[in-house]
């Protein structure tokens, strides 16, 4: 009889369900954070493109069910300056966040300097849901996850118990370690992590900057609904990813928008001080020509197979004096000033065409880093990019 019992009991157990015998269950945590406005990437170098929300929502969706089960979470501070085309922004930012069915969005200190009345409209309208640790109905949400129970806070005393708590934060790592009580916690700071932190039984982890780089957090989670474990990676969202369809239609209709924002500024008077390269060639057609052989002679070019042409922050690179009195306005309006010319590099000196002896600007190379920056141009080194626009 007894021995019919031990059998009885061994099957019992065999065939109990995993939660009551402790086999772990799974969920990963997809994060971004710090993206700072960063729609898209500007593809000026291949070292540099990384990155974009059209290519992030196409990983997902092609990936779902890999992943699954997954939510997706944004750390805070994905708006840029509050500018006229930082609006734009932050617009196609929240719209694609709806796209992608983000399960919390946290508000950093980048947002917190947007009106309350400009942000929280558009928030309401995209049916974002927002965490924002200075409001008291907006701190922290449940959500259920392949039967997991999960709360997400923004303020650190929003725990709940019983639940598997993560914590979205803008504080540096450093500040981070000093929370308690937290299962994991994400911030957008800035910071890079190649790989998450443990302390104090928290798992830290930090949005890539820029969101070149999907975060990819995959807890393991035992009966007693604590992480047991984790695997982290990254996957960078490259040029070989598919973009979404639908995220790409808007992102172009940002590129209208900010088109037309273009069209609509005060417009400056066009030629009053930049004279443009047809005038210095008056004197140094030599130098016109071998400048004709250079990159920044096609500078434009670039911009409008790029679909860029009508940006501002791609514009100021590949024209001259834009934004200043007389200089680049669009390409219909000042077409003589397209292009990296002579003025961009040697300075704006009206002087020197009344007095030839006067010597322009040299070109130094904090010149050249306006514009050559480790995001634009990573592989720039001043003596062998000067000797490709010598002459």
């Amino acid at each position: 009889m007894r021995k019919y019992k031990l059998l009885y009991l061994i099957i019992l157990i065999i065939f109990m369900p995993f939660s009551v015998h402790g086999e772990e269950q799974t969920l990963t945590i997809l994060y971004t954070g710090s993206l700072k406005g960063e729609l898209e990437t500007c593809g000026c170098s291949p070292k540099t493109d990384f990155g974009g929300l059209a290519r992030l929502s196409g990983y997902i969706s092609e990936h779902a069910e890999e992943l699954s089960p997954y939510i997706l979470i944004d750390a805070g501070n994905f708006t840029p300056k509050d500018t006229p085309q930082g609006r734009l922004k932050t617009e196609a930012m929240l719209r694609s966040f709806s796209k992608m069915k983000y399960d919390a969005v946290a508000f950093g200190e980048n947002e917190k300097v947007f009106p309350r009345n400009y942000l929280y409209p558009l928030v309401k309208e995209n049916k974002t849901p927002v965490l924002c640790a200075a409001s008291e109905k907006r701190r922290s949400l449940s959500i259920t996850r392949s039967d997991i129970k999960l709360n997400i806070g923004v303020d650190p005393a929003a725990r709940h118990e019983g639940n598997l708590n993560l914590l979205l934060s803008d504080k540096p790592v450093s500040e981070a370690k000093l929370i308690n009580g937290w299962d994991v916690i994400i911030t957008s700071s800035g910071e890079e992590l190649e790989e998450p932190l443990e302390n104090n039984e928290t798992i830290i982890a930090a949005g890539y900057p820029k969101g070149k780089n999907l975060g990819i957090l995959k807890l393991r989670i035992g009966i007693n609904g604590k992480v047991m474990g984790h695997d982290h990676r990254w996957q960078p969202l490259g040029k070989e990813i598919k973009e979404d369809p639908l995220v790409r239609d808007i992102l172009n209709d940002y590129d209208s928008k900010v088109a037309r924002l273009l069209r609509e500024a005060e417009r400056p008077l066009a030629g009053a001080t930049y004279s443009g390269v047809k005038k210095c060639a008056e004197c140094h057609q030599p130098f016109e020509e071998s400048w004709k052989d250079t990159r920044h002679a096609g500078a434009f070019q670039t911009l409008e197979k790029a679909g860029k042409s009508s940006d501002p922050e791609c514009i100021k690179c590949h024209s001259v004096g834009f934004g200043e009195k007389g200089g680049f306005y669009s390409i219909e309006t000042t077409p003589d000033l397209a292009n990296v010319q002579c003025e961009e590099c040697h300075g704006l000196d009206r002087g020197h065409l009344d007095d030839f002896s006067k010597p322009m600007r040299p070109v130094t190379e904090k010149v050249c880093l306006k514009c050559h920056t480790e995001e634009h141009s990573p592989d720039f080194d001043y003596p062998v990019y000067l000797e490709k626009i010598k002459h």
